[in-house]
């Protein structure tokens, strides 16, 4: 009866390597994200001045949400900075989940206890 061998997981360099640029892609990007959102200017949209917008709350504040965010999505300045930052992310969950196993060692130790005077 043969035994596989396990995959061997990727040298301790890389994830160090995957956590910085992760990171980097995160505190880099939302300087932007801010700088754009706060500078953007919407256009217009008459139909949020229609008498049958206007009089509902509700419908006011959805219609008033779904327009504030497509208008975003449509500005560059705020679109590619926002998807290079939710890419970050999901790298960092699958990072996690590769290094999972890594890092549970160090989790599953005690922590020493504190010492009070």
């Amino acid at each position: 009866m043969a035994t596989e061998d396990p995959v061997p997981s990727p040298p301790l360099f890389n994830y160090i390597l995957g956590f910085l640029l992760i990171g980097i892609a995160w505190g880099f990007t939302t300087p932007f994200i801010r700088s754009a959102a706060r500078t953007h200017k919407p256009p217009p949209h008459p139909i949020l001045e229609s008498p049958a917008i206007a009089r509902s709350f509700v419908k006011r504040k959805v219609y008033g949400a779904f327009f504030g965010l497509t208008d975003l999505l449509r500005n560059p300045r705020y679109a590619v900075p926002l998807v290079i930052n939710l890419t970050g992310s999901v790298w960092f969950f699958l990072l996690i989940g590769k290094a999972g196993m890594l890092f549970s060692l160090s989790l599953s130790l005690p922590a020493p206890p504190l010492l009070i005077s």
